[in-house]
């Protein structure tokens, strides 16, 4: 990326998660959770490549990615906040054009 016209310095911030059972479940309980609303699912599941990326490190759960509005971002969250044995859920969704 550095040798690309225009960028002046890369900051690598990939991190390797540790490999956990325990997160594996709650990476697929927070999906069912997420995509399993209706609402929700009819708009961002049927992508290629789903728009929400659930992250989970440790038991923490991070939302990132992009969805269409305010409203979508609130009910993402308390769905995610729905799922038992989660220590806490960062919601760092965007909102498209805001």
């Amino acid at each position: 990326m550095k040798h690309i016209e225009g960028v002046e310095a890369v900051n690598n911030q990939i991190e390797l998660l540790p490999v956990s059972a325990f997160d594996d479940q709650i990476r697929i309980a927070e999906y069912r959770a997420i995509y399993g609303d209706p609402s929700i699912s009819i708009r961002y599941a049927v992508r290629a490549i789903p728009p929400i990326h659930i992250i989970v490190k440790n038991g923490h759960v991070t939302l990132e990615g992009v969805v269409a509005n305010q409203m979508d971002k609130q009910i993402i969250y308390l769905r995610a906040n729905s799922v038992p044995n989660v220590f806490s859920v960062t919601n760092d969704l965007q909102v498209e054009n805001s």
